[in-house]
């Protein structure tokens, strides 16, 4: 039987470049999903600014329940927990809110200050 560890605290050289080959692409996959959050977060920001200017509710339920159910359903084909993932999307969709409530208001204000 091959341990990986050497006793002394040393981990067998052809593990160690697995773990960091492996490593490695979990850093790579974590700068991606960075980079499709800020993506993300950029075409909410505009849909928050529509909503503002057309004084729609910041929050969509029905949407929300739409998503969240596609979202269950790509977790599942994906062999990813589906809770996990809703519990992802609420996460995210919190964070929308809070912005479009942020762009409503400052929105409100910025038409409060305009001269008539």
């Amino acid at each position: 039987m091959t341990t990986s560890n050497t006793g002394n605290g040393d981990v067998d050289p052809a593990v160690r470049a697995e773990l960091d080959r492996l490593r490695d692409s979990i850093d790579n996959i974590d700068a991606a999903v960075v980079h499709m959050l800020a993506e993300r977060f950029k075409c909410t920001q505009q849909v928050g600014r529509l909503k503002a200017v057309h004084q729609l509710p910041p929050a969509d339920q029905a949407r929300e329940a739409r998503q969240i159910t596609r979202l269950r359903s790509l977790a599942e084909n994906a062999k990813l927990d589906p809770a996990f993932a809703e519990k992802f999307l609420n996460f995210i969709i919190a964070e929308v809110i809070r912005h479009h409530e942020r762009i409503a208001e400052d929105t409100a204000n910025s038409k409060a200050v305009e001269p008539s």
